[in-house]
């Protein structure tokens, strides 16, 4: 399971011109998933990212989290981070989960970030989104379950 996280100070997803998730300050998370992904690594990623510190406390270090700050979490799907671009110009996509394995894992991930006690929108699974951010920093990390 590979995110992109990027502090936002506000974010929304549309569809068909239509705004299916939006969020004032917190996280975008862009998610793509393998099919070598457990459960294991979902809880492993939600746990990882709602108690991420990114955000400034009153000393300007990044020891706040989400949930710390009251921020939101919008949550992308996004299976083209398992792009592999080593060969040719067109990328490769099979180490991708296949969509009826992902949207169940994209599902859990995001209902195990909620547990969590923060707020997440997110986009449409398998739909094609226009995300549009204010990246906050900007901050942008890219978390990886098998690192």
């Amino acid at each position: 399971m590979k995110v992109v996280v990027q502090r936002s100070k506000q974010a929304a997803v549309t569809v068909d011109g239509e705004t299916v998730g939006s969020i004032g300050h917190g996280l975008v998370l862009l998610v793509g998933l393998t099919h070598e992904d457990t459960e294991s690594d979902i809880r492993w990623m939600a746990d990882k990212i709602a108690g991420l510190r990114i955000f400034e406390d009153e000393s300007g270090k990044m020891n706040l989290s989400a949930a710390d700050i009251g921020g939101s979490i919008l949550s992308v799907s996004q299976f083209t981070l398992y792009g592999d671009c080593r060969k040719g110009r067109r990328p490769n996509f099979m180490a991708a989960a296949r969509p009826e394995q992902a949207e169940a894992q994209y599902d859990a991930f995001n209902e195990a970030l909620r547990a969590s006690g923060l707020e997440v929108q997110t986009g449409r699974f398998g739909a094609m989104m226009d995300v549009s951010l204010t990246n906050w920093g900007p901050v942008t990390l890219i978390v990886d379950s098998k690192s």
